[in-house]
């Protein structure tokens, strides 16, 4: 990247919203004093979003759980995905370098939609989009087939609000197999519809495009997530459909499935919590690398409302250096950054003591 184009995003970290740190005489110990306490403190700096705040005051009601439903046609068909996806990796040495070159960049495009897309705007709003970014990242989202961006930012939200419990979709205390994939193989549990039927989504429903990619989802879907995918390699330079089919899309797809899967399963269960002791979402590196930056978890739970997800902005966050950069090209502004002040005194009152400033 040119010096030039460097310096005008560096320089425009300037017009990032900074969040600073708590007042003195905040509670400095336990969870005790946090259920008396919101965790976010700086209510001036996203005034229009709150649905993504922990409550900790909400807990599980006693009694067993519901029995499990499952949705076989979830099942099947994530099944023959993943078999195809299997197939598809015996394929890749037979394939033309650019059928996977035209995967890979697939992979990074339709993660985007779903990082810089559906989780870092459209979820918790911590950064602001002009059109033809928003209408990228839209395209970018359905080719990621994940849910449209209404369905997703209201599972996501709801996970945030009652991490941990029967109302977070994907909780991993039910373990790694729920909260990775099998949450997707059952019907929800009856807290989650509850929870998530009363999120104020007004913001969403009032945005023209995220509407228009709800009402046209299914057919959208299956054009830029299994048609286009499977017949540009094909056609333009002259691969055999199957190695199209098996590799450039089901490879592909579910690679990017499983990459976002692991950010509710592997980061919640496995890494550091040196920002919050006291919630169960972890700093996993390996996670950022194939989610494009969203595995610093303990930092994201303790601070959602940051549009970098990680106190470190560019380290192997590549969501972090594409949403700089379109701030340089003037297409996203109004960036949430939460302060060093912040983090520390976060770091001080619930770390685990892993910080290398601990």
């Amino acid at each position: 990247m040119p010096a030039h184009m460097l310096q005008e995003i560096s320089s425009s970290y300037a017009t990032t919203t900074t969040i600073t740190a708590p007042p003195p005489g905040s509670p400095q110990n336990g969870r005790e004093k946090q259920k008396t306490m919101p965790l976010y403190l700086e209510e001036d700096i996203r005034p229009e979003m709150k649905e993504d705040i922990h409550d900790p005051s909400y807990e599980d009601e006693e009694g067993p759980p519901p029995k499990l439903e499952y949705v076989w046609r979830n099942i099947i068909l994530m099944a023959l995905l993943h078999l195809g996806a299997l197939y598809g990796i015996t394929l890749v040495p037979s394939c033309k370098v650019y059928t996977c070159l035209f995967g890979f960049i697939y992979y990074v495009i339709s993660a985007l939609g779903i990082t810089a897309g559906a989780h870092r705007l459209w979820s918790h709003r911590t950064y602001k989009a002009r059109l033809p970014l928003r209408l990228f990242l839209i395209i970018a989202n359905t080719m990621a087939f994940q849910n449209d961006v209404y369905e997703w930012a209201r599972d996501h939200r709801v996970h945030h609000k009652f991490t941990e419990t029967h109302a977070d979709p994907h909780n991993s205390r039910r373990g790694f197999f729920f909260s990775h994939i099998g949450w997707l193989l059952v019907r929800k549990h009856p807290a989650v519809k509850e929870k998530g039927g009363k999120l104020d989504m007004s913001d969403l429903k009032a945005e023209k495009l995220v509407m228009f990619q709800r009402r046209y989802y299914k057919p959208s879907l299956l054009l830029l997530c299994f048609i286009l995918p499977t017949l540009v390699p094909w056609y333009y330079w002259g691969e055999t459909f199957v190695n199209s089919l098996c590799v450039s899309t089901l490879l592909r797809y579910a690679v990017v499935l499983n990459a976002t899967w692991l950010v509710n399963s592997a980061a919640h269960l496995y890494g550091y919590r040196p920002y919050d002791k006291n919630i169960e979402s972890r700093e996993n590196i390996l996670v950022s690398l194939g989610a494009v930056g969203e595995g610093f978890h303990n930092y994201h739970h303790a601070f959602p409302y940051d549009y970098s997800v990680s106190e470190y902005r560019w380290h192997i966050n590549f969501t972090t250096f594409f949403i700089d950069c379109m701030a340089a090209l003037g297409l996203a502004y109004d960036r949430k950054k939460v302060s060093k002040a912040a983090v520390l005194a976060r770091i001080k009152r619930t770390g685990d003591g892993s910080h290398k400033s601990s």
